[in-house]
């Protein structure tokens, strides 16, 4: 059963906002549309610009208008931005980092997000999640730079990132016990090819 508040923040209204702020204060300074927020959160656009509409009333977001996009940034002299930085990286910060740190390992063509950190996103109650877990997929993974991916992963997110590489066709197949057991639970694909402006 699906939990009414998202369990990665229960501070939070839904897991949308907190995949739209994570995007917002995890990218100070980057400037994105509604649309590329809307895309970048999963969400629907009217829902992404109320979003916006309250965040920018109360100050936490700025904005400008050029010809017709309007363009959204993080308000990062908003007092509360660090504190709030904080909290959504600790929650919803392995969406934004993860992608980052992992578009450039040489092999790898896909990654997700699995264990308890998945599971709280998908609504599962369950402890606060202490790690991250990644299977990262691909034939020829460059195992030094995909640890090296983990480590500055956790320096950012200040808590443990745990990788695990597999072949493709072992993803594919899964004959392995722990893989079969992934594939019935809650995994979050993360987007590798998609360009961080």
């Amino acid at each position: 059963m699906k939990a009414s508040v998202p369990l990665l923040a229960p501070i939070l209204r839904s897991d949308t906002q907190g995949r739209l702020l994570a995007d917002l204060y995890l990218n100070p300074g980057v400037e994105r549309t509604g649309t590329e927020l809307a895309r970048r959160a999963d969400a629907t656009l009217p829902t992404v610009s109320r979003e916006i509409a309250r965040l920018e009333d109360a100050g936490y977001v700025t904005s400008r208008t050029s010809g017709r996009n309007k363009y959204v940034q993080i308000n990062t002299a908003h007092p509360l931005f660090a504190a709030m930085a904080d909290i959504l990286t600790y929650s919803y910060g392995p969406l934004a980092v993860l992608p980052k740190v992992l578009k450039d390992v040489r092999g790898l063509t896909s990654a997700y997000i699995y264990g308890s950190w998945a599971a709280r996103l998908a609504g599962e109650p369950g402890r606060d999640p202490h790690d991250i877990d990644v299977l990262a997929i691909g034939d020829d993974i460059d195992l030094d730079q995909l640890d090296a991916a983990a480590e500055e992963a956790r320096r950012r997110l200040h808590r443990e990132v745990n990788a695990r590489a597999v072949t493709r066709q072992a993803w594919e197949h899964a004959d392995d016990v722990f893989l079969k057991h992934l594939k019935e639970r809650p995994l979050v694909q993360l987007p590798l090819a998609e360009e961080d402006k």
